[in-house]
Parts: C-alpha cells; structure tokens; sequence
C-alpha cells in the first residue's frame, strides 16, 4: 500500500504545472480605466496599490509598495518602456537614488529588510495615453541587479476631450 502512495505522489508531483511566472495583480479598475500589473522578477513578487483609479489620471495620486528586499539599495535606477503591439516606442531612465542625492525614504537599505512605502507619487503626465499597452519598469542597483521589474498593462478609454 506503501508503494502505491509514494508512487501516486510522485506521478502528482510530475505531472503538475510549474508555472514560473507570477499572476496578474488589478492595480484599479474603473469605468475606462483598468491597469493590472505582473513582476517579470522570476524570484519575487510584490505588492502594489492605488488609492483610486481615477487619481492616477491627476498629477499626484498615492500609493501602497510592498516587498522584501533581495538586493540593497545603494543606489536605484529606474528604466521605463511603453511597448504598443510588442515594440518599445519610447523610454525613460532616471537615477531615484544616488550617493548625496536621494529621491525616495528607502533609498539606503539593506538586503533583507522589508520595504514599504506608502505615499503620494507624480508621474508629470497630464494625461494618461488612451488605448492598450504595456509599460515595463525595472528598477536596478548600484551593482546592475534588477531589485524589481513589472510588467503594466493599461486599458485606457478615458476620453479627455
């Protein structure tokens, strides 16, 4: 009987699927808006939230970030791309941290310590882009190490006319 258990266990254990993505998180959805976000980190996910969709249409709106740090924050870099149809039509980077000049209240911490940040954010956008689309960001150290990146897919049929 034994020998039946382990063996059905182990024929389970086989056939399951393991998925080595992380799921597709609802970051809002509202009326003409939805955005939905997936860490491409294959080791981490994180948490992130907005207080209401609609705000993210204004100049600031706040934010809820969550995770547990695999690499110190020395100094962080940001790289965004907005991919439309699967080709990247524009990108942005910027320094967020940097010896003597510090952008965010987590910059300086350590590997292992949970980063959480909750707080308002301007993107300098005055308007959101209507359509749908993908935008990537990565977040990078001082070492080149990717700290965290998502992928962010916008619906947007908000008409601003």
């Amino acid at each position: 009987m034994k020998t039946a258990n382990v063996l059905v266990l182990t024929l389970v254990l086989l056939c399951i699927d393991v998925s080595t993505e992380w799921p597709m998180h609802t970051v809002c959805k509202e009326d003409n808006l939805e955005i939905y976000y997936k860490s491409c980190d294959p080791k981490q996910d994180f948490a992130f939230t907005v207080d209401r969709c609609s705000d993210i249409a204004t100049h600031t709106f706040n934010v809820r970030a969550a995770m547990v740090l695999r690499h110190s924050i020395k100094e962080l870099y940001v790289k965004l791309n907005l991919i439309i149809n699967g080709k990247t039509v524009l990108t942005y980077s910027e320094p967020l941290c940097e010896p003597g000049h510090s952008k965010l209240v987590f910059c300086g911490m350590k590997k292992g310590e949970y980063l959480y940040y909750e707080g308002p954010v301007t993107l300098g956008l005055k308007e959101i882009p209507q359509g749908d689309y993908t935008v990537s960001a990565v977040l990078t150290n001082e070492d080149h190490t990717t700290v965290a990146c998502a992928d962010f897919t916008v619906k947007n049929y908000l008409d601003y006319y």
